[in-house]
């Protein structure tokens, strides 16, 4: 009589135990719906981020800039948060408050001043923080560049160059998300980022491309906008792994847990600061928007 193994245990001990791997690892055909138990709270979280950011693009101006200052604050204190020693956790506020007056004033003042704005965080954080400054100064200074940059597209190319942008990067993260879970396959860099795959990865530049054909035809761009698609999706994807790199040096899973499903707003528009960074150089080498014709 074949002996039964008791409940619980792996039948077949040279191979590994189903239930002790992350749902990402199994095959699909082992998959089952609790390889997205977070997928509820992400999507009403998400669901809130899009109708707030949505209202802020469409009416633009001061409505708009208001909500990106204040968004780079938060994304500073976080980061502040997450690489200052406990005893120094009280920077944390005057840090955001100086990164949000600049991009506030970023949106006011003319272009040669913003580099200098930019660059105003990172030199109080190095004065005030005993570890991770490099880390610190580097990453503030992309956040308050993004900033301008998000500001900058919307004022200078209009409503539907920002929705463009923004659907760039929002179409790489889902199509990653769930080309990730769901087909699952080699990691792209499993000791920064574990759950990352190849397949999620150019799930995402696939997607950004249907983003930049979309725009090709309906706000008559050229070609060529699909090219610039997909390098603001891979920036996208740099800013994601970035800011992962971050998480995993300090020992964190979330920057915070401000948004749920989600943790941050660090977490939230990591991407969005690689492809606005990204945009700001392009558009100084390129005509912009590539328009046909």
């Amino acid at each position: 009589m074949t002996p039964v193994p008791p409940t619980g245990l792996n039948p077949d001990p040279s191979k590994p135990d189903p239930s002790k791997l992350d749902p990402s690892e199994l095959a699909p055909s082992e998959l089952d719906p609790s390889k997205f138990p977070d997928l509820g709270p992400r999507l009403a979280s998400a669901a809130a981020l899009v109708a707030v950011g949505l209202a802020a693009v469409w009416a633009g101006g001061w409505w708009f800039l208001a909500l990106v200052s204040l968004s780079a604050a938060v994304m500073v204190w976080e980061l502040h948060r997450m690489l200052a020693s406990p005893d120094q956790a009280g920077h944390a506020l005057p840090m955001a408050a100086v990164a949000g007056a600049s991009v506030a004033l970023s949106g006011l003042l003319p272009v040669g001043f913003v580099l200098p704005l930019a660059l105003a965080p990172s030199f109080v954080g190095i004065s005030v923080l005993p570890v991770n400054r490099r880390i610190f100064a580097g990453y503030a200074a992309l956040i308050v560049l993004a900033g301008f940059g998000v500001v900058h597209v919307r004022a200078e190319f209009g409503l539907i160059w920002m929705l463009w942008l923004l659907g760039v990067v929002v179409a790489t993260d889902i199509a990653g998300y769930f080309a990730g879970r769901l087909l699952g396959g080699p990691k792209f860099w499993p000791r920064v980022s574990p759950k990352k795959t190849w397949s999620g990865t150019v799930a995402g530049w696939f997607a950004a491309a249907l983003v930049g054909w979309g725009f090709v035809i309906w706000a008559g761009a050229a070609p060529e906008l699909i090219g610039l698609s997909i390098a603001l999706s891979m920036a996208a994807q740099m800013g994601d792994i970035s800011e992962s790199a971050v998480k995993r040096r300090v020992g964190v899973k979330d920057a915070s847990n401000l948004i749920p499903g989600h943790g941050g707003l660090l977490d939230r528009f990591d991407g969005l600061l690689g492809a606005a960074v990204l945009l700001l150089v392009v558009e100084q080498m390129v005509d912009f928007p590539p328009l046909a014709g």
